[in-house]
């Protein structure tokens, strides 16, 4: 695993694959490289005219790539809806689905259509019921993986049940976090209930460590101490969006990956490097906080696993 690159990565013909915000950064070199290893690559975001010039920018390095871009915004549960049905109409299966999209650290409290804290239901809560739609076509494939992207964030994370969209009290970082450790919790509940109901899926996370996205740009900005930080040291303790996109392109095509594995950068605080297994904190391993985050996503959503699995 310490050597491991884009060029280990196992012919992918055949195999159909789904990524959240995949117009740029993480998301586009993802797509990039599941593109060049042959797969079938659905690109999605919430802006069309970045969609299209990302699927010229893969086109150009890869011209017989497989790709096509499809509108889904993860802070509307009815996009989110519309995008499954037009998925499902056009694919029996899935075999990947990347978890990629997310807002960082928005300075001002905002809500997602839905009347969720944006960065909980952009990051969390439209990717569980993305997969939740998703599931029948996942379980349909072969061997299927979900890869959902957490964060060295998670680190300081705690799941509020009393104020989960932070209506009482709002603080950008505090508010983050939360969202990347849910996502961790998620990424590690659906595999043990995948196991538990034979759903046949192999569910597993990654962070990118400190990659040079526009996550910062557009959420926190340039009047910030972590831009200040990331001007003067950035050179020093941070790596590409495509060297970012490493872990998950490992959890996502290496046989060597493991279920319910979480994999991040090899260098000091896993800031920047080749994959390795990520350390994961004790809060994301509740068992208990889980369950009840599962079932407040689905009271939340109004999307149950168990109801799609039936009807499936």
């Amino acid at each position: 695993m310490i050597d491991w690159t884009t060029a280990d990565i196992p012919s992918l013909s055949g195999k159909t694959a789904v990524v959240t915000g995949a117009t740029g950064g993480l998301g586009y070199e993802t797509a990039m490289a599941l593109a060049g290893a042959g797969a079938i690559v659905i690109l999605t975001g919430r802006n069309d005219a970045k969609g299209l010039r990302a699927i010229e920018g893969i086109c150009e390095r890869f011209p017989n790539a497989l790709i096509a871009y499809e509108h889904l915004d993860l802070a509307s549960l009815a996009s989110v809806a519309d995008f499954t049905r037009r998925f499902a109409a056009s694919n029996e299966q899935l075999d990947l689905l990347i978890n990629n999209a997310g807002v960082m650290a928005l300075p001002k409290r905002q809500q997602t259509e839905d009347g969720f804290e944006k960065q909980f239901g952009t990051n969390y809560l439209g990717h569980y019921a993305l997969t939740a739609r998703l599931l029948p076509q996942l379980r349909r494939a072969k061997a299927p993986r979900i890869v959902n992207l957490s964060s060295l964030a998670h680190r300081s994370g705690a799941i509020n049940f009393d104020d989960l969209q932070s209506k009482r009290s709002y603080r950008p970082w505090r508010a983050y976090c939360q969202s990347k450790l849910a996502m961790l919790m998620f990424s590690l509940e659906l595999q043990r209930r995948s196991l538990a109901a034979g759903w046949g899926l192999m569910s597993l996370a990654a962070h990118p460590g400190y990659a040079r996205t526009d996550l910062i740009p557009n959420g926190p900005g340039t009047n910030t101490f972590q831009s200040l930080v990331s001007r003067w040291l950035q050179p020093f303790i941070s790596q590409s969006a495509a060297e970012g996109a490493l872990p998950t392109l490992f959890a996502a095509t290496s046989p060597a990956a493991e279920p319910g594995g979480y994999y991040g950068p090899n260098w000091f605080y896993e800031l920047k490097g080749l994959p390795r297994r990520a350390k994961i904190m004790p809060q994301a391993k509740d068992f208990a906080v889980a369950a009840m985050l599962w079932d407040a996503s689905a009271t939340l959503t109004g999307v149950s696993f168990d109801e799609i699995t039936v009807a499936a």
